[in-house]
């Protein structure tokens, strides 16, 4: 195909925005038509727009999950080397392969990609791409979260790339085979067909594109637009002082053995305005769910750049200036057949916790303190008496995210990795058979600092009828979100079981367990961590923590404890006591 490359810029940015557009779309027809409340409602899923030579990004929709960037082009460039090979069969138009392998560009196996070739004259042009969070698919536990599984198949059925449907049509045998090896199979058809259809809108939407503005200067504006984005994050990452960069996160555990797995992580920035991202050093393979495959580790990277430059447009130039080593015998690159049910949800926030942690020294106005970094993975699986049919509650929670130059953390946010937010409180109790007894803010649980961390959840729910098993993969239960500059770290998160009204067990590995007997009346009480606090805690406004101490976020003790701040009866600072108390510290 033969692109034009002399393209005028209002054009070229229209084109820019309209294939946006085509991905925002898909975004929207999949949540809105998914049965599943955690793509209809909370927004697990990711729709783009891929290179038919080697599956690069092209485009995906700004309500898409971040973490899915390096993923989902991984994916497809796997599908497309598999075609080369002869392992996977040639498309043909309708057709749409289904694959959910780790280790083939993937996350967990609940993250199911759905992947079309793009047709123009007989030519496949691009490829559309998805992928949905499936509540469930098999395994050892309800909804997929092995704490303590020791290899793959432990987590449930491992698709290659298979064509669910065929010129169009439903494969009615793959369907039964995926059906007979999950749970609650006949509520998975919704999601299957609202996941088609994104596919199918967005083939339509691309096709009215192209018809408008000629294939040739689509093409072309494809390839200025990644041309561009790559100098663009050239001229970012040479805004950062030339040097080496340096930091450790830490895992709690791989739900297994009990010692904390460690990332570590060395950023340089290159005299050519590159940035060598090298992970040489961190923990080996583990035995638990905890490893990370290579494209989930990749991915990570990427998205923790989006979050400190924004403004760099999200195609596969935005990553030509990076280079990602030193993962070979780590456990962020899994091989078969590690378990990795926590490599998307877990793994991966720490991976963004390391590289914000490297380079807040390097561009502190772009960088915060490290945020809740966890999901809050919560499966709850049982059975419903009342309406006689199985369930699967996957509930996801967001945390504190860390302060930063300019102010406090932001409470309650979404989790690094995305945008995904927890299905509202009705639709959940009113879907499955609990009841939400809390649901509030952490108070104090945001680091101090001069700029606070934000603060995380705090909610309980109890099991209403049935017998049902929970599972729990986390993070950050042992360590809290690391402060910066010198803030305070977060504090931890807590999972707590209650039966007959009394707590009566703690995950020995803090924030992870699996298949847990809960009855009618159990509940269970959760917290996620608070964000780390940014800056010194003593140079904070005293006026601001008055006004957190007002709201309850902070008592006056603790007021005085992690701010040097002597707050009065009547929740106003006293000024020379304050002061008093600050100049004994220094």
């Amino acid at each position: 195909m033969i692109s034009d490359t002399t393209i005028d810029p209002i054009t070229l940015t229209v084109i820019q925005a309209g294939l946006e557009q085509v991905c925002d779309e898909m975004d929207l027809v999949f949540s809105r038509a998914a049965f599943s409340p955690i793509i209809s409602e909370a927004d697990d899923r990711s729709d783009g727009i891929y290179s038919a030579v080697d599956g690069a990004l092209i485009a995906q929709g700004a309500r898409g999950l971040p973490v899915f960037t390096g993923t989902m082009q991984a994916s497809t460039a796997h599908i497309i080397r598999l075609i080369g090979e002869g392992m996977v069969a040639a498309p043909e138009p309708g057709d749409v392969y289904a694959v959910n392998d780790p280790y083939l560009g993937g996350t967990h196996l609940m993250d199911v990609r759905f992947a079309t070739p793009f047709w123009r004259d007989g030519r496949i042009f691009c490829w559309l791409s998805n992928v949905g969070h499936w509540p469930d698919v098999g395994g050892a536990v309800p909804g997929g979260f092995s704490a303590s599984a020791t290899e793959i198949e432990q987590e449930g059925l491992r698709l290659p790339p298979v064509k669910l449907f065929k010129k169009g049509v439903l494969d009615r045998e793959i369907l039964s085979i995926i059906k007979s090896n999950i749970r609650v199979a006949e509520q998975r058809i919704g999601d299957i067909t609202a996941q088609a259809a994104a596919l199918r809108v967005g083939a339509e939407r691309l096709a009215e594109l192209l018809d408008r503005y000629g294939d040739g200067t689509v093409a072309g504006a494809i390839a200025e637009v990644r041309s561009r984005a790559a100098r663009q994050m050239t001229v970012m990452v040479g805004t950062m002082p030339e040097g080496c960069y340096s930091a450790i996160a830490h895992i709690d555990s791989d739900g297994i053995d009990p010692d904390p797995l460690d990332i570590k992580l060395s950023v340089t920035r290159t005299a050519d305005n590159r940035l060598v991202f090298d992970f040489a050093g961190s923990s080996p393979p583990c035995r638990g769910p905890m490893n990370c495959v290579l494209a989930t580790t990749h991915s990570s990277v990427y998205l923790a750049l989006r979050h400190i430059f924004p403004d760099v447009p999200l195609n596969a130039g935005a990553f030509e200036p990076v280079d990602i080593i030193g993962t070979d015998g780590t456990f962020l690159d899994a091989r078969y057949p590690r378990p990795v049910s926590g490599c998307a949800a877990e793994v991966s926030q720490r991976i963004a916790e390391a590289v914000f942690l490297a380079l807040v020294e390097a561009v502190p106005h772009r960088v915060t303190a490290a945020p809740a970094g966890t999901s809050g993975n919560f499966v709850l699986g049982g059975s419903d008496p009342d309406r006689g049919r199985d369930f699967v509650m996957y509930q996801i929670t967001g945390g504190g995210y860390g302060g930063y130059e300019d102010g406090d953390g932001i409470s309650n946010g979404c989790s690094t990795i995305g945008i995904s937010k927890s299905p509202p409180v009705e639709i959940t109790e009113q879907t499955f058979p609990v009841l939400f007894r809390e649901y509030a803010l952490a108070e104090g649980s945001g680091g101090a600092g001069e700029h606070r961390g934000g603060f995380g959840l705090r909610y309980t729910v109890e099991i209403l009828r049935g017998d049902s098993t929970a599972s729990f993969v986390m993070d950050h239960n042992r360590f809290g979100p690391p402060g910066v500059r010198g803030g305070n770290d977060g504090v931890p998160g807590t999972i707590r079981v209650h039966r007959q009204g009394r707590a009566v067990h703690i995950p020995p590995h803090l924030s992870k367990e699996q298949g847990l007997a809960m009855k009618t009346g159990d509940f269970v009480e959760i917290t996620t961590p608070g964000g780390g606090g940014y800056g010194n805690p003593f140079k904070r406004d005293p006026a601001k923590v008055a006004g957190d101490v007002a709201l309850g976020y902070y008592s006056a003790a603790e007021a005085s404890k992690l701010f040097c701040v002597v707050i009065g009866p009547d929740n106003t600072v006293d000024l020379p006591a304050t002061a008093d108390l600050r100049n004994s510290m220094i």
